[in-house]
């Protein structure tokens, strides 16, 4: 049977385009991606680790233990100094052909397509693989002077590497997963035995990170069927997503042909994965690419790109700049504790409740610049309020310490979310966390900025401080959220030194 005519058009509208040639690149001659390249660099820099810890070794056992009389001691007598470009040319053949079939077995992809002992298995198979065409290359050019020893060691300790590195990153990952970072949430359309088994599931899947959102009907008896999981019908799908911080919809029962396209279409625009289940569409599976969660085919009508990559540099860029800032500012911070603690009295930090990415609550950290009481005060002084819409500012709020003016002015007072930085709650750049009353206020449009991790600075923050305008405002973090680079992000780096010392803040 041939797929049918709106699900065809569906999956073709969601491909890629195609090559000026006519053809698409896939496979090993696609170009790489910012992922693929992050990996590949971590295996040269372990294969470079393993090949210097194997020459050390080979440096460490004396030279008579290995020239001893014997078969074995002749054939390693004259392998001892290889020259340095020799050792290079051929270390770098390994590591070639090692990212080559690395890549080759989808060890660059993302580890939730794959189990923890496959992945194994691959890394152990590529490293022995490269290691063959090594001993090949070895032995075609007649090398003798590069030592088997060293070799053997190499390809050994590469594998051990590769596989610990590799085991520690689905551990950090896993970590992640249970404390609800990262995960990816799911909602079901259909609300029939498929559904039910699909939502089972996923959630026995905990290595794959998928968080059941609700079942959305399609139909009036499953609208009406009493079931809990049931969060509303197809004709709000699209809204109920976004409210959710859905990022994958699967279809799991037939749908209408116009309902399909308009969905995937709207589910495109805001950058929400659509899968269906395969066995549900005649010869659907026969045509287009199967993808398997777990056990359950299914076939993805549409995927956004996810730098994977680009945002584990990131992480690294904001784990490494909360850790030497926190070092760095520990005597500034020890004398603005003290100065609070002196002039006003405890507490020293202000700890309040935010909402950050996918509308996930944590407790954030600030010196406190304001009394205690500040935020019981909050709604007696809203006539004052200086802001547009939700916003909420007064330039001079009689609720600041006498501190307060010059801890804000110069953002003194936020140097302790670094620490929240460090704990992966905030990043160091991303829209500004809202507090719960803000978000309940939200437009859908506006849970767009809550799709990444709240920043310390921002766009907004270094465009239009001080401008009141809350459109202003949502605008400039939705930009933000769309058009992200790193590269954005070490240029609002940069930016915000001189705002920081040109002293905007209030």
């Amino acid at each position: 049977m041939s797929t049918p005519d709106y699900l065809q058009q569906a999956i073709i509208s969601g491909r890629r385009r195609s090559s000026p040639s006519g053809r698409e690149h896939v496979g090993l001659f696609q170009r790489p991606s910012v992922t693929s390249l992050v990996w590949a660099s971590l295996d040269i820099l372990t294969a470079g680790v393993a090949g210097l810890a194997a020459m050390r070794f080979r440096t460490a056992v004396p030279l008579e233990f290995l020239t001893a009389d014997g078969p074995s001691g002749s054939a390693f007598h004259h392998l001892s100094h290889p020259s340095i470009s020799t050792s290079v040319f051929y270390m770098g053949w390994f590591v070639l052909c090692l990212i080559f079939f690395a890549r080759s077995y989808g060890l660059y992809q993302p580890i939730q397509g794959r189990s923890g002992l496959h992945e194994q298995r691959m890394t152990v198979q590529a490293t022995l693989t490269a290691g063959l065409l090594l001993c090949g290359a070895l032995y075609l050019a007649k090398a003798e002077v590069i030592s088997r020893i060293v070799v053997i060691l190499t390809i050994l300790f590469t594998a051990i590497l590769m596989c610990a590195r590799r085991a520690a990153w689905r551990r950090v990952v896993y970590s992640r997963y249970r404390e609800g970072l990262e995960t990816r949430n799911v909602m079901i359309i259909g609300a029939g035995r498929v559904a039910h088994a699909l939502r089972n599931h996923l959630e026995s899947l905990r290595h794959m990170g998928f968080r059941f959102k609700g079942f959305v009907a399609l139909t009036e008896r499953e609208a009406e069927s009493g079931d809990v999981d049931v969060i509303g019908d197809v004709r709000n799908c699209l809204p109920l997503a976004r409210s959710l911080f859905v990022d994958e919809i699967f279809i799991s029962a037939p749908a209408d042909k116009k309902l399909v396209i308009s969905l995937v279409e709207e589910a495109r625009a805001a950058g929400i994965d659509v899968r269906v289940v395969p066995d549900l569409y005649d010869g659907l599976a026969w045509n287009a690419p199967v993808e398997y969660i777990g056990q359950f085919p299914t076939i993805p009508l549409h995927r956004r790109d996810f730098a994977i990559g680009a945002m584990l540099m990131k992480r690294m860029l904001d784990i490494t700049v909360s850790v030497v800032g926190l070092v760095l500012t520990s005597p500034i911070m020890l004398g603005i504790a003290l100065t609070i603690y002196f002039s006003s009295g405890s507490p020293i930090f202000y700890k309040a409740q935010r909402i950050g990415r996918k509308g996930r609550t944590f407790t954030c950290f600030k010196f406190r610049t304001m009394v205690v009481d500040a935020d019981k005060l909050k709604d007696q002084m809203s006539h004052m309020n200086e802001r547009d819409g939700i916003l909420f500012k007064i330039a001079k709020d009689p609720r600041i310490t006498r501190v307060g003016p010059l801890l804000r002015k110069y953002s003194l007072d936020e140097l302790p979310q670094l620490y929240n930085v460090l704990r992966g709650d905030m990043s160091l750049v991303g829209p500004r966390p809202p507090i719960a009353a803000e978000v309940e206020k939200y437009d859908l449009s506006h849970l767009r900025r809550l799709d990444v991790l709240p920043g310390i600075t921002g766009l907004w923050q270094v465009e239009a401080r001080q401008d009141p305008s809350f459109d202003s405002y949502i605008s400039l973090d939705t930009a933000y959220v769309e058009n992200w680079s790193l590269w954005l992000d070490l240029k609002i780096l940069a930016r915000t030194v001189g705002v920081v010392f040109s002293g905007t803040g209030s």
